[in-house]
């Protein structure tokens, strides 16, 4: 992809991930609409864009064929990239991985974004040592500086997710943790993702996914359907993925669906263990 379209895209990719809470636009209030920069960005391919701020838009402008070119993204008083979402979801995410985590664990973060989860969820659970990684070298800076000071948050680790090898010791984790990456990248990221986090995965061990999905037979909420739409108005390879693919998936590389946990702004949390042999 070249020309101004390929610029205009990488941009949206840049700009563009919503830290997955659908109906962030309802909960802003008058800031719906406006891009939130996200944590967990949504790009594992080396070479691509990584991305770090989309909010669905309103329907009015999801309809428009020309999608509006996404604002410059939130930072902090710091000045770094921040996102009121990964802030609302961060304690309701951090309660479901205590109750399933031992309060000394190692824990590979994949797609860290803004790096505001890893350092909410090690003040909070100073047992766990917490690996932050992102597909884009130049991501690597900032997600640095939010974790520093932090002993428990190692030095980011630059991992792209479709690499044949991940940058990290096979078995050595306790968790795997991703949020918000599977609706914002191509569908070959999740079964590389849960292929690398199977190979990472310590025996015992979980794999957490956080994000908004598609469950046959249950209906789909309105805001949903609207964050699915503008992301393949965005890009025809992204979009809500159907959580019987992505359990399907996941199965391929030995892991089985554990446990499902509806989260507030209609998201799921995901528990996947290794099958028994």
């Amino acid at each position: 992809m070249g020309g101004d379209h390929g610029r205009h895209l990488g941009a949206v990719l840049l700009e563009a991930h919503a830290a997955g809470d659908p109906d962030d636009a309802a909960v802003e209030g008058s800031h719906a609409g406006a891009p939130l920069v996200g944590d967990g960005p949504r790009q594992a391919a080396a070479g691509r864009p990584t991305m770090q701020a989309m909010e669905p838009a309103p329907a009015s402008a999801s309809a428009s064929p020309h999608p509006a070119p996404a604002p410059a993204p939130v930072v902090d008083l710091a000045g770094l990239p921040f996102s009121p979402a990964a802030e609302r979801n961060a304690p309701h995410i951090l309660a479901a991985l205590a109750g399933w985590l031992p309060a000394r664990a190692r824990v590979l973060e994949v797609a860290s974004g803004t790096g505001q989860h890893a350092a909410h969820f090690v003040q909070a659970r100073p047992g766990w040592t917490w690996q932050p990684t992102e597909a884009e070298a130049q991501a690597l800076h900032a997600l640095a500086a939010r974790c520093a000071g932090l002993p428990q948050v190692l030095p980011p680790l630059q991992l792209d997710v479709l690499a044949p090898a991940w940058p990290v010791a096979d078995a050595g984790f306790d968790a795997v943790y991703v949020a918000n990456l599977l609706h914002i990248a191509p569908w070959p990221v999740t079964p590389a993702f849960f292929a690398g986090a199977a190979a990472a995965l310590a025996p015992g061990g979980t794999v957490a996914v956080y994000g908004p999905f598609i469950v046959d037979g249950a209906p789909l909420a309105p805001s949903n359907a609207a964050f699915d739409a503008d992301l393949r108005s965005r890009h025809a390879a992204w979009g809500l993925r159907r959580l019987a693919d992505v359990a399907d998936a996941a199965a391929q590389a030995g892991l089985l669906l554990d446990e499902r946990l509806a989260l507030p702004a209609n998201n799921l949390l995901l528990r996947l263990r290794r099958a028994a042999a």
